[in-house]
């Protein structure tokens, strides 16, 4: 028998449409505790959290990580080895084979022994570089250099992370050391110091980057407090947005959407002007591809092809806008009306403003606990010594006890052969387990994080759920919608989180893949892990979405997670015409919030800190890289936008699944009456989102 046009079978592949009942008044009050063994399990496993923590701080010594060793294993500026300086080189994760010792003071010339010992003023500051066995001139030089007491040759070095490192440099294209060309070897022959560069590469890579790290540190210490400035702007302007959208919504919205369009217009503008101002300008045309990599980002600004790649992105970006907004214009009626929903639904529990801070002040605890253990567990180990030696030798890396003879009773056959600290690591079970508990203290973190998250998600949803099922509203509200409520559900957000953290897991692990694998050839096995980066990437795309609307059910019936995922997503796909229409259309208004608030104060930034506005022009500090505060406040700024819209994103999810219910459980007669606002039926129920009313639904 054919079904009538406009109806749907209640028994169809999406579920049954929700049946009227009289005793619903919106978020039950009648709960019971749900998913209660993933309570107990998220329990156990924070206490054995916490036990690998005690753990972690008992074995782990993090001044591994902040300060370097000698030869011996003994930390430089510590307790028995004053001097704060690792001397000489060390090479990254190479070892150096030669003897390491800590120093007050990096070598500030090029000096060999052989020259030093024959000059009493010399060798009193050679010896600053020798381990404490050194007699003097009492031994013969070459005896000195054969049993390593004191190195071969010392060259110019300068700090960084309290270890020397050669003072290379190049001033127009000539390699320098310590602002010398050649160095002398000792036997009165002139070297050319590009002999080095093969023995300090690594080197060489790590003085750049301190280079570039300090520069950038420099700037934020005489920017820090603009940066703030900057950030305090982001946060008034997103408040002052946010309350004029809960009066103002209607207007606000294009407004925004209008401010989007010509700050846009005004970037795009921008771009040309440099674009054409550059034209004929020497070296304005040199490719990014020639120019390469260079820490001074202002180089690039000098080239016509970045305002180019500048002008394109931002004619495309207002296209695709303008665009989408021609096409969804009649829809974006429709999302207003349910942000003006949402607006009067935040101005009543306007302290869900302020909930996205406790959601931050949790994670904060939760980084902080897994950094601090990740340090301690990678701090865990013990000191190990290898036999280092330059000659042929059978035992060369070989494990041995700096007490005992480095070649024991074949010290005939390796007599160079040296017992040194090599790195630190362990033979223990404790040690050998070390990285499944850094796995584990992964995992953990991903599951505590995904849990805050929901715990705000949840809270927020029963708030908002309780304005919508009010029939009175406010008069019909609770005083604390469903903070009592919410320890019964502990368990089914930890389910929740705990299916997410599995995903997130996998992730890692597949990142870390093909990390590995970059230098294989084998093109099979990239392109499948290809492949499961991208399946799983969308699969945890689709969990959030999930467990989002599964925790909105939660707070609103108290069913148990696999339930309420289950109701959730087939509610979603019986209206997934208005889930086209509404809810992605209100994720896109709010893009363009934050894209507005963001490029607002982006753009104030880059005049300020650029020195462009001549009102402020002598106020502006002078910077290495201007582009570090510009992207601090930018990143700042659309991090505090987030916050203040996530609140607005969670209202609307919430009220958008409360209409849908709304529309399957009543008509709208004075028996069956909306428990939207009149405004909101208004216009959500004209046209093609009428709903098309089951036999069910009508009895």
């Amino acid at each position: 028998m054919d079904r009538p046009a406009g109806r749907r079978d209640p028994n169809g592949d999406y579920g049954t449409p929700q049946k009227y009942d009289p005793t619903f008044k919106g978020p039950i009050y009648d709960r019971g505790c749900t998913d209660i063994i993933c309570c107990v399990l998220l329990v156990v496993a924070i206490v054995g959290y916490v036990v690998v923590g005690v753990v972690a701080w008992t074995h782990g010594d993090p001044r591994k990580v902040i300060h370097p060793t000698d030869s011996r294993g003994q930390f430089c500026g510590q307790q028995g080895t004053p001097n704060d300086r690792a001397s000489p080189l060390v090479l990254l994760e190479f070892q150096c084979p030669t003897t390491q010792i800590c120093v007050s003071k990096c070598p500030d010339r090029y000096m060999t022994y052989l020259t030093a010992s024959g000059n009493p003023a010399s060798l009193q500051y050679y010896r600053n570089f020798c381990t404490p066995e050194y007699k003097g001139s009492q031994k013969a030089a070459l005896n000195v250099l054969k049993d390593r007491e004191c190195p071969a040759m010392l060259i110019p070095s300068t700090p960084l992370a309290r270890r020397c490192f050669p003072a290379i440099q190049a001033k127009k294209g000539v390699i320098m050391v310590g602002n010398k060309t050649t160095y002398e070897d000792g036997w009165g022959n002139h070297r050319n110091v590009t002999e080095l560069l093969e023995g300090a590469k690594k080197a060489n890579v790590v003085l750049e980057t301190r280079q570039l790290a300090m520069k950038i540190f420099e700037d934020y210490t005489v920017s820090w407090y603009w940066i703030i400035i900057g950030l305090v702007i982001a946060m008034v302007a997103s408040l002052i947005f946010i309350v004029l959208l809960r009066f103002l919504a209607g207007i606000m919205v294009w407004v925004m959407i209008v401010m989007v369009i010509l700050v846009l217009g005004y970037g795009i503008f921008h771009c040309y002007m440099e674009y054409a101002k550059l034209k004929g300008e020497a070296g304005s045309d040199v490719s990014l591809t020639d120019l390469g990599f260079q820490t001074d980002l202002r180089v690039y600004l000098h080239l016509r092809q970045t305002w180019l790649a500048f002008l394109i992105i931002l004619c495309v970006l207002e296209l695709v806008i303008v665009l989408l907004l021609i096409f969804l214009r009649k829809r974006i009626l429709i999302a207003i009306a349910l942000i003006k929903e949402a607006s009067r639904a935040v101005g009543h529990v306007m302290s869900s403003l302020l909930f996205p801070l406790c959601t931050f002040f949790l994670l904060c605890l939760c980084i902080a606990y897994w950094a601090s253990t990740a340090v301690f567990l990678s701090t865990s180990n013990e000191a190990v010594y290898k036999v280092f030696n330059e000659s042929a030798c059978p035992f060369s890396g070989q494990t041995c006890k700096p007490e005992v003879s480095a070649s024991g009773s074949s010290e005939p056959l390796c007599p160079d052969a040296q017992c040194l600290f090599a790195f630190y690591g362990g033979e223990t079970a404790y040690h050998k387990y070390l990285i499944v508990l850094q796995f584990f203290n992964v995992f953990m973190f991903f599951w505590l994080a995904n849990f805050v998250i929901a715990l705000g998600q949840v809270t927020l949803a029963g708030a908002f759920a309780s304005y919508y099922w009010a029939f009175k509203k406010p008069d019909d509200m609770p005083a604390f919608p469903l903070f009592s409520r919410l320890r019964y559900h502990t368990g089914s957000l930890a389910f929740g989180s705990l299916v997410l953290a599995i995903v997130q897991v996998i992730r890692v692990i597949l990142e870390y893949l093909d990390h590995r694998l970059k230098a294989a050839e084998n093109k099979f096995a990239k392109f499948l892990l290809s492949c499961l980066k991208c399946c799983f990437w969308c699969l945890e795309k689709f969990i959030k979405f999930l467990n989002r609307n599964a925790y909105i059910m939660i707070a609103i019936y108290g069913t148990n997670f696999c339930t309420s995922a289950r109701n959730a997503f087939f509610l979603l796909m019986r209206n997934i015409i208005r889930v086209a229409v509404l809810d992605k259309v209100t994720d896109f208004l709010f893009f363009l919030g934050k894209l507005l608030i963001v490029g607002s104060v982006g753009i104030l930034a880059f005049f300020f800190f650029t020195q462009r506005i001549k009102l402020v022009q002598d106020t502006a500090p002078p910077l290495n890289y201007y582009w570090v505060p510009i992207l601090t406040v930018i990143v700042g700024s659309y991090l505090i936008a987030h916050g203040f819209f996530s609140v607005y994103g969670m209202c609307v999810d919430t009220l958008f699944l409360c209409f849908c219910e709304d529309l399957e459980r009543n008509d709208g007669s004075p028996e069956r009456p909306y428990y939207m606002s009149p405004e909101l039926s208004e216009i959500l129920l004209k046209g093609h989102l009428e709903p098309s009313k089951s036999t069910d639904s009508q009895g």
